[in-house]
């Protein structure tokens, strides 16, 4: 069976986590499976909360992406993050500024989120065409205060904080700079780059998991339809969402309008979603921390998970391949 480009489907990841889907020491205490994207390891006061992740689907700001998007998974769990290990696998003939350039973008990244690099591995290989950048992060949380994607119980609000598709309208704004230059003006170009400011949810995770959530996930590959589709998955209930109440800024409607993509299955850094059964106070509590939230739904005691707009709905199904591969076709790099 040839797989598509992107995340591996669901249902066959679900065939190979059952390789390794029983812990085999007792400071374990969390299994792999689909929609949670910690590891959880018991060290007696604190908890210790790792994971990792690769960029693949951009070129640009890599570095910055990379940082964000693991620190982002320690915050969905309720970590702080403390350190980073980062590997860096380039292309024969990659100039020695470019790996300045990017050390650079996390540096920064990191220090941004007063986090430290501890360590990495980098390597010219020809088993790349272009830079793949992976960033394992390590997280600490209290014991009390950590939060898995599982935990979402029927009753509860779901909260989807800032604006879908943000990473991905960054993304798109470096890979189509000339044709939206065009389309769009200068001007909308450079706003919609720098939207990548944006993409940290560390500060809203935290809020949440001292506030007490039943769950959190931040929206990476697969957009908003495909973090929600998780997150039913994982808990085992069923959800129900209206499509206008979530948020999109008119830079990623445009831009996914041009494109014909739909901007709800654009990978999302930037959103994180969050249930509770409350959530009106938890909204008040990340507005008053200047952190946009919206209630678009709640989770049901059924099965099936359900997009609504007022007058149809229509079953979330499981997530295919990112809409940023089919853009990243037009443009001829797949």
């Amino acid at each position: 069976m040839k797989l598509e480009i992107g995340k591996i489907p669901n249902d066959l990841l679900e065939k190979l986590l059952a390789f390794c889907s029983e812990p085999q020491r007792k400071e374990v205490m969390s299994r792999p499976m689909v929609g949670e994207d910690c590891a959880l390891i018991d060290f007696k006061n604190d908890i210790c909360v790792v994971t990792t992740d690769p960029i693949t689907g951009s070129d640009d700001e890599i570095g910055i992406l990379g940082v964000n998007i693991a620190c982002n998974d320690l915050a969905s769990a309720g970590a702080e993050p403390v350190g980073l290990l980062v590997t860096v696998l380039a292309p024969p003939g990659t100039e020695f500024s470019t790996f300045e350039r990017l050390m650079m973008q996390i540096k920064d990244a990191a220090t941004a989120l007063n986090a430290d690099i501890i360590g990495g591995h980098t390597e010219i290989t020809d088993a790349v065409n272009r830079i793949v950048l992976s960033v394992t992060a390590l997280g600490r949380g209290k014991r009390e205060n950590v939060v898995t994607t599982r935990g979402a119980k029927p009753g509860d609000d779901i909260i989807l904080t800032n604006y879908a598709a943000t990473e991905g309208t960054v993304i798109l704004a470096y890979l189509f700079e000339k044709e939206f230059c065009r389309e769009f003006g200068e001007v909308f170009v450079e706003e919609a780059k720098k939207l990548l400011s944006g993409i940290s949810v560390v500060k809203e995770g935290l809020l949440a998991a001292n506030y007490g959530v039943t769950s959190m996930h931040d929206v990476t590959e697969g957009g908003v339809l495909g973090a929600l589709w998780e997150l039913g998955s994982a808990c085992g209930y069923g959800i129900e969402v209206d499509s206008r109440k979530i948020p999109i800024l008119e830079h990623t409607r445009r831009i996914c309008h041009f494109l014909s993509i739909d901007p709800l299955k654009l990978i999302s850094s930037g959103c994180m979603l969050i249930t509770t059964p409350n959530g009106e106070e938890l909204q008040r509590i990340l507005l008053q921390n200047d952190i946009k939230a919206s209630i678009i739904g709640r989770v049901t005691f059924g099965k099936e998970f359900i997009l609504n707009d007022g007058d149809t709905s229509v079953k979330i199904s499981a997530p295919e391949s990112d809409e940023l591969y089919k853009a990243r076709r037009m443009k001829g790099l797949i």
